[in-house]
């Protein structure tokens, strides 16, 4: 049951108890405040706003909490760490955060002082379980209309409040429309030529079943950002073949994965956790270390070089965001930069054509303007006999063919299944795909 909204004051009665209703909007439920999208952004909009005593609901298009973590779901088993971790305990890979714990929670002590994870980056498996763990302690669901995917929110001048309509045709009123839809809602496929020929199966990575073997597949994945880092170092111990088609390489770096103990947790609940919190809205990346203003004229090659073993060491996007600020304004000092990244992962290569293909002589774009993904085993894959790297930019994909994918040099190259790693129509594809109309009607778009 919701909670009642009161009179904000005695001259402006802004609740949702105080519209009066049309005999055309009978049927439309009404709410001080409509929020879309149940994930992280969502449920703290609506904690905080539980807080004011309006009353608010979350239209959610999928079945549970999380946001893009309820969609992300793609292989995650374990993994023996054999390479950079240097771990003897399996660590799961897949789909998972590249924000170190405690980041990547609420920073609500109510919250994380009774929680724990069992990793320091958190994989998807983790991520849902901690959002049924925020349910059940704040009732989040009390407030959220679950397989309710918003078609349209069209502003009305008359009654100054927003008529938004869901695609099963419930119809919801408030004065105000929080779109926490996130930056990845809505997945991207490109328009591939014979794509629904193809009689294998197909699966994009944000539209991942629930349960899928890969075990002696003819595989193929499109895609080596994030996503299919993480899906590519995850099969390709069990497909009979992966062939990985690749336009650009993608300049990653090492997790650093480990288990965390509910111990070491404890005592950082004690000692660090409200630091934590607080340091993130210092930095320019949200995270607990920041970049080095220091002037690089005024470091030696000796200091630049010990710092970025540190980074590369500690691992995550240190070596991105934690390195010297001017590694987005001095070329000179990002080629610095990309030459010490070049040297780390060929030395994990043996292949000298796969290093060219994984690790270029020359840069593909400056380093750190695209977002690095964080990997475990990535690099190790490509020597294993069953990989095949295709580069697109040399030999484009012409077509899906019914047996696999057709490449520019002739190649046709036979699959069973065919992973689409082809990102998200990104930042502002969520709210595009609603039809929102402001004042006089007119489109967001």
């Amino acid at each position: 049951m919701e909670s009642k909204s009161p009179i904000l004051n005695d001259d402006c009665d802004l609740t949702a108890s105080s519209i009066p209703k049309s005999p055309t909007m009978a049927h439309t439920e009404e709410y001080d405040v409509i929020i879309v999208g149940a994930g992280f952004a969502g449920v703290h909009q609506l904690l905080n706003i539980r807080k004011l005593g309006l009353a608010a609901k979350i239209l959610e298009a999928g079945n549970g909490l999380g946001g893009t973590w309820y969609w992300n779901r793609y292989p995650g088993k374990s993994i023996f760490n054999q390479f950079s971790l240097r771990l003897p305990e399996p660590i799961s890979s897949g789909a998972r955060v590249d924000s170190e714990m405690p980041i990547y929670q609420f920073s609500d002590p109510e919250l994380w002082k009774d929680w724990t994870f069992s990793e320091y980056y958190p994989g998807w498996k983790e991520i849902q379980t901690y959002f049924r763990y925020v349910d059940k302690k704040l009732d989040v669901s009390r407030d959220v209309l679950y397989n309710s995917r918003v078609a349209s929110a069209h502003w009305n001048d008359s009654v100054d409040r927003w008529t938004v309509t869901t695609e099963d045709g419930r119809v919801f009123r408030a004065q105000f429309l929080s779109l926490c839809t996130g930056i990845g809602a809505k997945h991207h496929i490109p328009e591939f030529k014979g794509i629904d020929t193809f009689e294998g199966e197909i699966h994009h990575a944000s539209r991942w079943p629930e349960e899928y073997d890969f075990t002696g597949k003819m595989a193929g994945v499109i895609g080596t950002g994030s996503t299919g880092v993480q899906i590519i170092q995850e099969i390709a111990p069990v497909v009979a073949h992966l062939t990985v088609f690749q336009r650009t390489p993608n300049l990653t770096l090492p997790m650093r994965q480990r288990k965390i103990s509910p111990e070491e947790q404890e005592q950082l609940k004690k000692d660090l956790y409200p630091i934590f919190y607080n340091r993130r809205n210092q930095t320019f990346s949200g995270l607990f270390y920041d970049l080095d203003p220091t002037p690089i004229s005024d470091t030696t090659p000796e200091e630049r070089t010990l710092a970025f073993e540190d980074h590369w060491e500690k691992g995550g996007l240190r070596f991105w965001l934690g390195t010297y600020k001017e590694l987005f304004s001095n070329q000179a000092f990002n080629d610095e930069v990309y030459s010490f990244w070049r040297m780390k992962v060929r030395e994990r290569i043996p292949d000298p054509h796969l290093q060219e293909k994984l690790a270029p002589m020359h840069p593909p774009y400056p380093f750190g303007v695209k977002q690095p993904s964080l990997e475990q085993r990535y690099y190790e894959v490509y020597s294993q006999s069953n990989v095949t790297l295709v580069d697109v930019s040399k030999a484009a994909i012409e077509e899906i063919t019914p047996n696999g994918l057709k490449t520019g040099d002739g190649v046709e190259h036979k699959l069973d299944v065919l992973v689409l790693a082809t990102g998200f129509d990104m930042v502002t594809g969520g709210i595009t795909s609603i039809d929102i109309r402001g004042q006089d009607g007119i489109p967001i778009k």
